[in-house]
């Protein structure tokens, strides 16, 4: 075994609802006040690592965190009974599902130490998500504890926001070798906040010791944040030498493609333009919030949401473009509906870790048996649907802890993570 990429998927969390927090996140606005279905998103998210494990790719998980998340609410004076709607349904809050915005990761060949580094994300700009960091803190320093071969940061200091991997892409000729680390970051979204501040990029970039000749900071467009692209990996993708990327995405492609180019002369740039894809199609199909991925035996594939498929003039950009001679071959289209409906498609639900899975606790790996018996334990548990006014319900948040203690109890974590 040696050292490859790992796409470690959050387990969707019992909690599993949509109370409308995220500004700037079209879905999760539309979908406001509709009932979720918690059980059938963990399933369905499992069911995507199912066919990544089938495809011959290492597979890791994070745990759902713990729900509502009882410290944070004491900070700010309160319970769970007697919280203001709006800071209830933030407490109860499962986006740390999203395991795209856990961490930045930078490879050990990548760094000045030889060590693989990452920092946990801030997530200040939203409340609901501002409160992930310390338990999303506890996951990384168990899976990734080996000192000989990661070093696990805490996050940067508000007020400088720090969304993790979702705004960061890392292009190489292949996974182990050293690679070109880009750190996309926002000014202005229009009505919607930017929430990658490049005074965290770059400050990420001191810490994890990278090379500032092979480190490049590019500002996201304001047109695509304002189109409802809140994180770059809405409109840009990118794997070992391939850039996949919507016209649209960067505020001046021109310089990035050509600093780009300098950096990494084998990279090859396959950008859909909006001729042809309109940005709204784009990011309300999730074409770019796809798992670009190199197969074992050679090849890329590309995991995207069923709602690609479903939007004819995505769809027929990507057939012609398989059709045709480029790096991507494969088309994967997963169900990851009750996902894509709070704003969050396949790359969101992973981080990409590059590493040895020897220097991992075991833990966090998983392959179809043990999807199975996880799938098991969320049929068993996992509340069938929840509305927003059933947040404060009391039998509703038992039945929640009930969910997750079984969980970590059946992975041996119980002793490791403290509600």
């Amino acid at each position: 075994m040696s050292v490859r990429e790992i796409n470690f998927d959050g387990i969707i969390g019992p909690s599993h609802n949509y109370a409308g927090l995220s500004l700037g996140n079209l879905a999760s606005a539309r979908n406001a006040g509709a009932l979720s279905y918690p059980r059938a998103a963990a399933l369905q998210g499992l069911e995507k690592m199912r066919g990544n494990v089938r495809m011959g790719l290492t597979q890791g998980i994070f745990l759902p965190q713990w729900r509502p998340d009882v410290a944070w609410l004491g900070k700010l004076g309160t319970d769970v009974g007697n919280a203001e709607p709006h800071i209830r349904a933030a407490a109860m809050s499962a986006s740390s599902m999203w395991a795209a915005n856990a961490a930045t990761v930078s490879p050990a060949s990548d760094t000045a130490d030889g060590l693989t580094h990452l920092t946990v994300a801030n997530l200040v700009t939203m409340p609901h998500r501002s409160h992930e960091w310390p338990q999303t803190l506890a996951q990384l320093r168990i899976a990734f504890s080996d000192e000989k071969a990661f070093a696990v940061h805490d996050p940067i200091p508000a007020p400088f926001g720090d969304e993790g991997a979702a705004n960061h892409m890392r292009l190489t000729q292949s996974h182990g070798e050293a690679g070109v680390e880009i750190f996309v970051y926002g000014r202005s979204g229009g009505a919607f906040p930017a929430r990658q501040h490049v005074e965290a990029s770059r400050a990420i970039a001191r810490i994890h010791g990278l090379d500032p000749a092979r480190t490049l900071f590019v500002e996201q467009s304001e047109e695509a944040i304002a189109a409802g692209a809140f994180h770059n990996d809405v409109v840009a993708v990118a794997n070992e030498h391939v850039l996949f990327t919507h016209e649209l995405a960067f505020a001046d492609k021109a310089a990035f493609y050509a600093d780009l180019r300098a950096a990494l002369p084998c990279v090859e740039i396959v950008e859909v333009p909006a001729s042809a894809v309109s940005l709204a199609d784009a990011i309300k199909s999730y074409l770019f919030n796809a798992q670009l991925v190199t197969l074992p035996n050679g090849g890329m594939a590309l995991i995207l949401p069923t709602e690609a498929r479903e939007t004819p003039a995505v769809w027929n950009w990507l057939e012609q473009m398989i059709a045709g001679n480029g790096p991507i071959r494969q088309l994967v289209p997963v169900d990851v509906r009750q996902s894509m409906a709070n704003g969050g498609g396949p790359a969101c639900l992973r981080l990409r870790v590059v590493a040895d899975p020897r220097d991992i606790d075991p833990r966090f790996l998983v392959d179809e048996a043990q999807l199975d018996a996880i799938a098991q334990i969320v049929s068993d548990y996992w509340p069938e649907s929840i509305a927003p006014d059933d947040l404060g319900d009391t039998r509703l948040i038992a039945r929640i802890e009930q969910s997750w203690l079984t969980l970590v109890d059946h992975l041996q974590l119980s002793g490791d993570l403290v509600p």
